[in-house]
């Protein structure tokens, strides 16, 4: 209903005296009056007119004013205009009937205008009253409808926060056992490494960190997050080791009931590491298909959990690392390109130990007390010999394979110095034997096949010595591969690894010889 300057009355009375007589009385009210003179035309023009009050007659030729009210009181836009009734008769049966079909007041003829405008007077404001009162209903209850949608996106809010919360707290905790010693080494090689660390450790920018197996891919991502001071946790993902089949829900969670046995949400490694930063080890194992999900990732900055119908925006900084030529993978159709110039941002490309053979001894060193400490031993002082012979191999499994010879050392040592023994392997011992007699010109190769022919084996290649040391090792494993007592823990090696470098070799587990049945 539009706003009015004059409160609006409808007079419903078949009889013309009674209209005028009404007419004129309440003009001088300050109504502004419409007329109607029986029920039907009463609808119509409440209809149209939307006044603010009803004056019906009962007694009408056609519909009454009982009808009349009941059909108002049917009708939207009409059903809450107050109606007061007028009659002649007076008995309490009529007036019950009116208030019964809507009426809000009854008054009788002959019409005291006194009364009557009274009367009216009182119903408007009463009226008046009425529609405030249900329009700040209906604006309490919108602010009440908007403040719990507020809160309860509010409670999401705390929800959501307190399961990454928990999911990191998980996270943390099993990351107490994983200590990140700092990177060692003063060689050049290594210098250059600490270079690039430094400038790219501030920016925004992607890093690629290129190299073999053991030499410290982790450590460097660990300082590049550090330097980086990112508010948020490293948060680490080892591709190879992760099956294929759980490697999406993984990095980029579930919805509740995304899938069978999803019973609960799971926050992915991708938000956990919101804020911070995130190492996607071993790379080049990343399933194709999941590797553009991951480029849409770094293109959009946003994830999306299984069986979710939204996106999240995450501010997360990549780190990938690994072993693996990618050129090559992308030539093979196993990496996408797109996503390696994505991942190329800032490459940094780690040195093997065998080309910075001067960090050895420091090395050593410091896995020396490291291990000491932890397994109880005493050892103050390194043999030379244990030195030369190190520095002698070419480390395939690198740092890794340096630190856990070295355990194995401390482990079998029984005095305070570390001397040579039966924990070095007898190849490293060889090599040793080897630089100190060159000087007498006698070829390298010469030399190996020579000792190698006094133990019955022929080493004239790095490939055969690896060849040898990986099958002695599977021997000693009962040829198991992983595990804590498989053949990688003890070659320092990551099981994927060692089963590349076995293909690569051709080493295989030799068949049981078949048994003779005696003849009968």
């Amino acid at each position: 209903m539009d706003e009015k300057t004059l409160p609006r009355i409808l007079i419903v009375d078949d009889t013309p005296t009674n209209l005028e007589v009404l007419v004129d009385a309440l003009q001088h009210e300050g109504f502004e009056l419409v007329v109607a003179t029986d029920g039907e035309r009463a609808i119509e023009r409440a209809v149209l007119t939307s006044p603010d009050l009803v004056l019906l007659d009962v007694m009408m030729p056609g519909i009454d004013g009982f009808e009349t009210c009941r059909r108002l009181r049917s009708i939207e836009s009409t059903q809450g205009i107050p109606v007061i009734f007028m009659t002649a008769r007076s008995e309490t049966e009529d007036k019950v009937r009116g208030f019964q079909v809507g009426g809000v007041d009854y008054v009788t003829k002959p019409i005291q205008h006194a009364e009557v405008t009274a009367r009216i007077r009182t119903h408007l404001l009463l009226h008046s009253l009425q529609k405030k009162l249900k329009a700040a209903n209906i604006s309490l209850e919108q602010r009440v409808v908007e403040r719990t949608r507020e809160l309860e996106i509010a409670l999401a809010e705390v929800a959501a926060l307190k399961e990454k919360v928990d999911a990191e707290n998980i996270y943390l905790r099993s990351e107490l056992e994983y200590q990140r010693p700092s990177i060692i080494g003063s060689s050049g090689q290594l210098s250059h490494v600490f270079r690039q660390i430094e400038q790219v450790a501030h920016t925004k920018a992607t890093v690629l960190i290129l190299g073999e197996t053991g030499t410290g891919k982790e450590l460097v991502a660990n300082e590049v997050h550090v330097r980086s001071q990112r508010v948020g946790s490293l948060v680490r993902v080892n591709c190879a080791a992760l099956p294929e089949s759980l490697m999406e829900s993984e990095l980029f969670g579930h919805e509740k009931g995304a899938f069978t046995g999803a019973h609960a949400r799971k926050i992915g490694r991708f938000e956990l590491a919101d804020q911070g930063t995130i190492l996607l080890d071993e790379i080049g194992d990343l399933p194709i298909a999941l590797q553009a999900k991951l480029l849409r990732v770094l293109q959009e900055g946003e994830i999306e959990r299984i069986g979710g119908t939204r996106s999240v925006s995450i501010d997360v900084r990549v780190i990938a690392a690994t072993n693996v030529d990618l050129q090559k993978a992308i030539e093979d159709g196993r990496f996408r390109e797109d996503l390696y110039y994505r991942l190329h941002v800032f490459p940094i490309e780690l040195p093997p130990l065998r080309s910075r053979r001067d960090d050895i001894s420091i090395l050593v060193d410091y896995f020396v007390q490291k291990h000491s400490q932890s397994l109880g031993k005493h050892i103050n002082g390194i043999a030379s010999g244990v030195i030369d012979a190190l520095r002698a191999y070419d480390w395939p499994g690198n740092v890794r394979e340096l630190e856990n010879v070295i355990e194995r050392g401390i482990i079998m040592q029984s005095g305070n110095h570390l001397e040579l023994g039966p924990w070095l392997p007898l190849y490293m011992k060889r090599e040793t034997q080897y630089h100190s007699v060159t000087e007498s010109q006698v070829a390298r190769e010469d030399f190996l096949a020579c000792e190698a022919r006094n133990i019955d084996d022929e080493w004239q290649t790095l490939d055969q010595v690896q060849r040898l040391h990986i099958e002695r090792t599977l021997q000693k494993s009962d040829w198991v591969v992983s595990g804590k007592r498989g053949a990688a823990r003890l070659l320092g090696m990551r099981p994927t690894t060692l089963e590349a470098r076995m293909k690569k070799l051709g080493v295989v587990r030799p068949k049981p010889a078949p048994v003779e049945h005696e003849k009968s």
